[in-house]
């Protein structure tokens, strides 16, 4: 339909010019434009190059009848519901009409018309289409903005995705330098102070002890270090998978947090490729650092197990639980993160919960590889 046209086409069919030159020029006005055709063969080319508001048409002509061009009109997907209108002639039987009414038609009128009657049905229908016209406009138009919101959608996912994997890789970079630079830098630094604590005068106790302090400081600055460039890219998560990384940062997170761990998996894990391993990894994470910060929990329950084709991850807590606010906020950066990393492998994320019930994480990707 053309909704962009500012009149509404009429179709007029008729075989006598005189009562087609009539109903021209009853109907036609500023917003009503009145197309005549002759015979049933003329509306159907007629039906075939423009969309009508409403056809009238007569009942009785040669060639190709008004019920046989009601009918065909019908047939075509592009009028298959314009309404169409009999001109009868007064003496028409009721077998006749319920033909029409069986070919598609939506009223009859007798010939000649009352022409206030006949404006008032028309009016009705040029109506109709005027409101249909702007609906499918704006269905059009909504369509447009949809499309736009789906183009926008997967570019900022592709570019959510490029950043996660910048980030990384940085991550990667920063910890390698941690690890050697400083780690090195660090050890050599306490072999120097070893070496000048070895000549120390014997009877310096008070600096001994402060050599002994530094050294102490030092021990622990060199396992803050290889904490550090252990949260950054854990290597056992390489070297053994994603089941030996969650076993060791529970532990990690048990030390740290005093909160118990318990950890449950299958025996046997599915292989996953490198993105899917930090996804759940990093999901792991920021779901104990969220419980940490917020949960005043006590225990904490992990689960990874494999389920039709997908593995799912499962972090439960017996601690204050979630808002409901909390998980649609907009600030929640924590949660919209995690939830945009299960995206981008095609899987799920579920955050449940309610006050002091705890709060359980739930997040599936499928195994299958990209």
């Amino acid at each position: 339909m053309n909704s962009t046209s500012s009149k509404a086409h009429i179709l007029v069919v008729d075989d006598d010019a005189k009562n087609r030159i009539a109903l021209k020029a009853l109907l036609e006005g500023a917003n009503q434009d009145v197309v005549l055709a002759d015979s049933g063969e003329e509306a159907l080319r007629c039906v075939l190059k423009q969309d009508f508001a409403v056809i009238l048409l007569d009942a009785r002509m040669p060639g190709i009848d008004g019920f046989e061009t009601a009918r065909l009109i019908r047939e075509r997907e592009r009028s298959r519901h314009t309404p169409i209108i009999f001109l009868t002639g007064a003496f028409e039987d009721v077998r006749s009409i319920f033909r029409g009414y069986e070919a598609g038609a939506v009223d009859y009128i007798a010939k000649p018309p009352v022409p206030e009657v006949l404006q008032s049905k028309i009016a009705v229908f040029v109506q109709l289409f005027d409101k249909n016209a702007i609906l499918i406009q704006e269905i059009a138009e909504r369509k447009v903005i949809e499309e736009q919101l789906r183009t926008s959608a997967a570019s900022l996912r592709a570019l959510t995705a490029r950043l996660q994997s910048v980030r990384e890789e940085e991550w990667t970079r920063i910890s390698r330098e941690i690890h050697d630079e400083l780690g090195q830098a660090l050890t050599g630094l306490k072999m120097d102070l070893s070496w000048v604590a070895a000549r120390l005068p014997t009877d310096l106790a008070t600096l001994a002890l402060k050599f002994d302090s530094m050294s102490a400081t030092i021990d622990k600055t060199i396992q803050s270090v290889r904490k550090i460039a252990s949260w950054l890219r854990p290597e056992i998560l390489e070297q053994m998978g994603l089941a030996a990384a969650i076993d060791w940062q529970a532990k990690e997170f048990r030390k740290r947090t005093g909160i118990r761990c318990s950890i449950s998996m299958p025996p046997e894990q599915a292989l996953l490729d490198r993105e899917r391993s930090i996804a759940m990894f990093r999901i792991l994470q920021e779901s104990l650092t969220n419980i940490a910060r917020h949960a005043q929990a006590t225990r904490v329950e992990v689960t990874l197990r494999n389920k039709a084709n997908l593995l799912e991850l499962i972090v439960q807590d017996n601690g204050t639980g979630i808002d409901e606010s909390a998980v649609s906020s907009p600030t929640s950066l924590g949660l919209l993160g995690m939830a945009e990393r299960a995206r981008l492998l095609g899987g799920t994320f579920d955050v449940g919960g309610g006050r002091n019930r705890g709060t359980k994480v739930r997040v599936s990707i499928p195994l299958g590889m990209d």
